[in-house]
């Protein structure tokens, strides 16, 4: 997968159309970041797929908490229906930044994530669904079936170990939210942890791991750079104490940041990234900068999914990290 995550801050129109042209960069994936005070996901995503003809899409990631996840899952068969069997199920844990403000921050863990995708699997198939676990359900089932039915392919969003094995052995793809190479090595050795347990309980399957990215691409270095601060921040202040241990960033710094986001108060929270969490946490920089980046990441990764805030020039940025990808690939 090379990938790339559209945030719904903008208008749907403009999503849709940054959409078709990352197909014509050659990414072959449109995601759309899922939070509650952007627009909503589902409808850029429909929008997407009246715009694009060949590429996946699908929520990056969505959590079962702001949705319920017979009704997410309800959700993610229209959107195969209308893009005729594009969808990609991006399921995950959620940011803690903004769950925080629901009241739902301390709700987020693997169990949530895996049954909601593994009903979401049933439901697709047609079965009708009884579940008593992190959420219910009775006798629930849809009245439609998707063009992909059940074998819409589900990535798990996340960066924690028992998340990543987890991925390996259940679901079809992780998308590591990680963007420097030592981080996705990490990550390669977790999800072969899982994929060692796949291959026992059924014999095994394809499995794509790949980097989901902060990336900020510009033919101006240092403005690349500025334009990666918001997204730094958001990954920072929920990134586990063993991540940031092992880029040297502070517990209380990164802590701080996420008291910010909480209480939008953007600007300061923005301010407070350092010079080490942008190289620890945003691929950042010129064209060439980025594509010895990617193909750092791609010693260890699959793919990558190009993510916010993609550069300070939207489209430009669309097509300078379209070509990094393929360079770096070569």
């Amino acid at each position: 997968m090379n990938g790339v995550e559209l945030t719904p801050e903008h208008p749907v129109e403009r999503v849709a159309e940054l959409a078709a042209s990352a197909e014509g960069a050659g990414f072959d994936t449109v995601f759309t970041s899922c939070h509650y005070n952007n627009r909503d996901p589902v409808a850029a995503l429909t929008r997407v797929a009246d715009a694009t003809e060949s590429v996946r899409l699908g929520p990056g990631v969505a959590n079962p908490f702001e949705t319920h996840p017979v009704r997410l899952a309800g959700q993610i068969a229209t959107l195969d229906e209308c893009s005729g069997g594009r969808a990609v199920f991006g399921v995950g844990p959620g940011d803690p930044s903004t769950l925080h403000n629901l009241g739902a921050a301390d709700e987020r863990g693997l169990r949530p994530v895996l049954e909601a995708f593994e009903v979401a699997r049933d439901l697709w198939a047609g079965e009708r669904i009884d579940h008593d676990g992190t959420f219910e359900a009775t006798s629930a089932g849809l009245n439609f079936e998707p063009p992909q039915g059940a074998s819409i392919p589900v990535y798990v969003g996340g960066e924690g170990p028992h998340m990543c094995r987890m991925a390996g052995k259940r679901a079809d793809g992780l998308l590591f939210n990680g963007s420097h190479p030592e981080d996705l090595a990490w990550a390669r050795e977790r999800v072969e942890e899982g994929l060692d347990q796949r291959e026992e309980e059924t014999g095994g399957s394809e499995f794509d791991l790949a980097a989901f990215a902060a990336v900020s691409v510009s033919e101006d270095a240092d403005a690349a750079r500025e334009a990666a601060r918001p997204p730094v921040a958001f990954i920072a202040s929920g990134a586990a104490s063993p991540v940031l241990e092992r880029h040297g960033v502070d517990d209380g710094t990164a802590e701080t940041i996420g008291e910010h986001i909480s209480a939008g108060e953007f600007t300061e929270a923005f301010e407070r990234v350092t010079p080490a969490m942008l190289d620890a946490f945003a691929v950042a920089g010129d064209p060439e900068t980025v594509t010895e980046r990617f193909a750092a990441i791609l010693d260890h990764a699959d793919g990558v999914v190009v993510g916010s805030p993609l550069g300070p020039d939207l489209d430009r940025a669309v097509e300078l990290a379209g070509r990094a990808l393929i360079e770096a690939a070569d």
